[in-house]
């Protein structure tokens, strides 16, 4: 679309602005266009910046399995195809398809300049937008057609929509050369076409990434009660696809295009539904949850919004469109990077015939064009696609495990807190959890002075791959002092034992949104009872009044730290994590080989892993706690926090031997 408004295709206000705009390419390829005649339908100009297409282009192969992948977003390509005034020009948008097969692998060498993005971004699939022409006149369409066969050719995978500039009315009008060019024929054969409705205008699109099978719904300009009836029963018919909906009109962008979005307000939120957009969310969008994710072209300039659906799910909802910028766009495409590793889309926006060029060839408009880097068209998208799917593809559950199936060779301790307590029921005073190994290392509850019933609670909270489906819920603290902790008694074996060959220590925990760094900070999750003077120990990095043994959650963007007193040094060794989040699962574990001590978090290694020997851990005969905290002989912190199946064992374990082991 040429404006805002919603103007015809042929409309006096649309030629003048695509005059315009022609006018400022052949202004901005400066001297290498002069003396250049008027070129004929389907030839390319001899413009300087048109002469450096790559001549190379790979083979289509995106990786199914991977967690990363990508999709790429074409919109309005419309002022490189006006056939009735004899305005054509291939070039960008073929260079635009070149790329996006060139980088539809994992790896590989694609022929760029250095300045042609990434190889590997395993693009899976490519959507256009719509407003494939200015006039859609069937000699534009043909132009349209020799460059979409280039996708063709190679088996690429695409879905396109039509755009007020390439039809009229709605998707009732029959026959247009739009469908004859790109109507379901055309996808005949592509293995990702999953069908389209009776008229030929709406189609379904199906490609497979990440392990799984996504949804990509391509809706007619304008989509009559037919056609919606028809999307609705693509999703019913596919009940655990997350859907992707292209259109050429949804969102508009509710700023100025004068006027960066960052000087109008929130840049991740500045666009809003447009009058066919609340049509679409009415009857299609807000009922299906599984649509997290909607792109379309048709305003400028670009924007994003999210909306909550009936189910309370965010709806991530973009408009990009570049026609008003440099060369029409150029074939310009926007990179939707999924992560779902990382939980994240990361979206970037370049302009590969542009990047396929010498930089030192680039004319200004060109080179301000290679990227472009706002905060409406370079950003990053949070979205848990496991919670936000979890409405139409349930998380499997991880069953518990029977306790005997955990108690691998030199476990000397193992407590859990399963079967013990209903959830939210306090653990009082004197109270027992039973060390599971039965060698005798049991826990008794001791509660502090002034502390309130409940400091100590049974909980049905824990992480996913926890063998046991519980935990206790702490609520301690320093300021004042008050809690309830535990410990074991005063002969358990564990006291004395001094791991001489190594250990494992492994545990579950969560921080809840009150952590406090001040009030929380430092409290251990678990630690041995005996001051480092009472050892003997002294030396750098020593603090007399610290205990001999802590495993606890720093003060400083709670990051967990180990900090031991070796057998073999007077000094401490002290491995640290990194920060980790509230309301989040984690599984902590440390493991020494006899030498080394090395703490992991979800397990990865750390890097502040000392490469300093550590033989065993120095015992004064005292007794372990859990969620409690000494220091000068007492207990000066409880912890404030879940703390999930704990785990000891007098050797090294591997990964495949931790709790969360498949």
């Amino acid at each position: 679309m040429c404006t805002h408004g919603d103007h015809s295709s042929h409309d006096a206000a649309g030629q003048n602005r695509r005059g315009f705009l022609r006018n400022a390419a052949l202004a901005g390829a400066g001297a290498a266009a002069a003396g250049v005649g008027a070129s004929t339908l389907g030839a390319t100009p001899a413009f300087a910046a048109d002469t450096a297409k790559s001549g190379r282009i790979g083979t289509w192969k995106p990786d199914a399995t991977a967690l990363q992948f990508t999709l790429a977003v074409m919109p309005d390509t419309q002022f490189l195809y006006w056939g009735s005034q004899d305005s054509v020009n291939r070039t960008p948008q073929e260079e635009s398809f070149r790329y996006i097969i060139d980088n539809s692998g994992n790896g590989g060498d694609n022929g760029d300049n250095g300045d042609n993005g990434d190889n590997g971004d395993n693009i899976v699939f490519m959507t256009h937008l719509g407003d494939l022409t200015q006039d859609a006149d069937a000699s534009s369409f043909q132009q349209v057609d020799k460059a979409f066969a280039l996708l063709d050719a190679h088996g690429a995978a695409y879905s396109v929509v039509a755009g007020n500039h390439d039809v009229s009315g709605d998707d009732s009008r029959g026959d247009t050369s739009y469908l004859q060019t790109l109507g379901p024929k055309r996808f005949k054969h592509a293995k990702t076409f999953a069908g389209s409705d009776a008229t030929g205008y709406n189609t379904a699109h199906i490609f497979q990434a990440a392990g799984r099978s996504w949804l990509v719904l391509a809706l007619d300009w304008r989509t009559t009660d037919q056609g919606f009836a028809w999307a609705n029963d693509v999703i019913k018919a596919h009940p655990k696809m997350p859907v992707i909906l292209t259109a050429h009109d949804i969102v508009y962008s509710d700023y100025d295009d004068n006027v960066f979005p960052y000087e109008s307000g929130d840049p991740e939120n500045n666009a809003a539904l447009s009058g066919y957009g609340e049509t679409i969310w009415d009857k299609l969008i807000k009922d299906n949850d599984q649509i997290f994710l909607t792109l379309n072209g048709h305003y400028w300039p670009s924007g994003r919004t999210t909306k909550k659906n009936a189910a309370g799910n965010d709806v991530h909802m973009h408009i990009t469109n570049y026609q008003n910028r440099y060369f029409g766009g150029g074939g310009m495409i926007r990179l939707y990077h999924f992560d779902l590793a990382r939980n994240t889309i990361d979206v970037e926006t370049i302009n590969p015939w542009i990047l396929a060029q010498d930089p030192e060839s680039r004319n200004e408009l060109a080179a301000e064009h290679a990227r472009i880097t706002g905060p409406v068209d370079d950003f990053s998208i949070a979205i848990d696609f496991e919670k936000r799917f979890a409405g139409f593809i349930p998380v499997p559950v991880r069953p518990a495990r029977p306790a005997d199936k955990e108690l691998v060779k030199g476990t000397l301790a193992y407590w859990r807190f399963d079967g013990q307590g209903a959830p939210g029921t306090p653990l009082s005073a004197g109270q027992t959890v039973r060390d599971l190994t039965g060698k005798g290392n049991d826990l008794t509850a001791v509660t502090l002075p002034g502390t309130a019933a409940d400091a100590l609670t049974w909980s049905a909270d824990h992480h996913p791959d926890q063998p046991g489906h519980a935990s206790l819920k702490f609520a301690g603290g320093r300021n004042p002092l008050h809690g309830t902790y535990l410990t074991t008694g005063p002969k358990a074996p564990l006291n004395s034992e001094t791991f001489r060959s190594g250990y494992t220590f492994e545990t579950f925990v969560m921080m809840p949104l009150d952590w406090d760094s001040g009030n929380n900070g430092w409290a251990a999750i678990l630690s041995r009872r005996g001051s480092a003077a009472a050892a003997g120990k002294h030396g750098k990095n020593t603090d007399p009044n610290d205990p001999l043994v802590q495993f606890a959650i720093s003060n400083n963007g709670r990051e967990p730290q180990f900090n031991h007193y070796p057998l073999n040094t007077t000094y401490p060794t002290t491995n640290w994590g990194h920060g980790l989040v509230e309301l989040k699962w984690w599984h902590l574990a440390v493991v020494n080989d006899g030498r080394y001590t090395r703490l992991y978090v979800e397990g990865a290694p750390v890097v502040d892993n000392p490469k300093r020997i550590s033989i065993g851990l120095t015992s004064l005969g005292l007794p372990w706690l859990l969620g409690g905290h000494e220091r000068e002989g007492a207990v000066d912190i409880v912890f404030h926090g879940n703390v999930g199946d704990t785990r000891i064992v007098n050797r090294a374990l591997s990964l495949d031997e931790f709790l969360t082991a498949r």
